[in-house]
């Protein structure tokens, strides 16, 4: 037996709840199946909202396992490239969405979805990066492919006290930029500071869209994790063959811009999906994670290290905007 946080559909209400299944209540993966052992998960805005039923995250049947992200060890594979007790990554796929998720001290998941934890990151860092992690890294990468390198002028990055945000202030500072850290909360200035950002913005510089199709041209690159008037904003202030990374729509999903930045100044907007990305480029984005953040880096990324009976409150905080840093799971702590 082992324990796992399963959401229920009541009338009206999602309910979490840690029980104590069996390996036999764990749906069958797809193909080519590797069992875990779930080491670890993490919190991420997406798991917040599933545990609270505050937003339409879970798109599969309920009774469901959430959460989007696990780091575990192999008990028995299906699949070629694993063996048992290896350690690998899973993000995406419709982890926690449609199939069971991290939220469990073991889980059946399809091989074609994991990726090998790499050399030099322990299964702890892997979660405290997590989809989040993950996610800035694939942004950072996008912008490089995009000719965004350092000395090339300031990069931007929106919503920085977030998870996301502050890994990506964090990669950016490893390889030599000069970060712009743009957030409305005064008591991350120095967190931000500490990771990387030679400078901070107030938000309300950005969510107020463009007051021009075309603005002063501030931005090297960036990378925002907002969306709506904030991104529209962004677009605008772009340098001449500039790039922004988009992945968030905090600030809403609608984009009011035009086409004049792009035809006038030859600007990129890059949309940044790592849901679905490919395992080659995954395995890339996790080594160069790797070799990029410190332990110290970690150190100060990391938040708190919560027990699958802490998510339902912890989701809560997120939610309200409560959490700085990146919030671990230990899924094997019984409290």
């Amino acid at each position: 037996m082992f324990s796992a946080l399963v959401l229920d559909d009541t009338p009206g209400e999602v309910q979490a709840q840690v029980r104590r299944l069996h390996p036999d209540d764990l749906p069958e993966a797809e193909s080519e199946e590797v069992h875990l052992e779930v080491l670890y998960s993490s919190l991420n805005y997406k798991d917040g909202l599933a545990v609270t039923g505050s937003g339409q995250v879970i798109r599969g049947d309920y009774p469901i396992v959430p959460g989007i992200d696990l780091v575990g060890r192999v008990l028995d594979t299906a699949h070629d490239e694993f063996e048992e007790g290896d350690c690998v990554i899973g993000t995406g796929w419709q982890l926690g969405e449609v199939d069971w998720g991290g939220y469990s001290q073991e889980a059946r998941v399809s091989g074609r979805k994991l990726v090998p934890l790499p050399d030099g990151l322990s299964p702890p860092q892997a979660m405290i990066a997590g989809t989040a992690g993950f996610t800035a890294m694939l942004s950072v990468m996008a912008l490089e492919e995009h000719g965004v390198s350092p000395g090339g002028g300031e990069v931007l990055v929106t919503g920085a006290s977030g998870g996301a945000g502050s890994i990506a202030v964090a990669l950016l500072g490893a390889l030599g930029h000069e970060v712009v850290a743009s957030t409305g909360s005064e008591g991350a200035h120095a967190y931000l500071r500490s990771l990387g950002a030679t400078r901070i913005v107030h938000r309300r510089a950005f969510e107020e869209g463009p007051s021009r199709p075309v603005e002063s041209g501030e931005w090297a690159g960036a990378i925002d994790a907002v969306g709506g008037d904030t991104l529209a904003t962004l677009i605008a202030q772009l340098k001449r063959h500039g790039s922004v990374a988009s992945f968030g729509n905090a600030g809403g999903h609608e984009l009011r811009t035009t086409v004049l930045p792009f035809i006038l100044r030859g600007v990129n907007l890059l949309g940044i999906d790592s849901n679905t990305c490919p395992n080659d480029r995954r395995r890339t984005a996790w080594n160069r994670l790797t070799d990029l953040l410190s332990d110290a880096h970690f150190d100060r990324i990391h938040a708190r290290t919560i027990a699958l009976d802490d998510i339902p409150a912890a989701s809560r905080a997120l939610l309200a905007g409560e959490v700085q840093g990146r919030i671990l799971v230990d899924v094997q702590r019984d409290e």
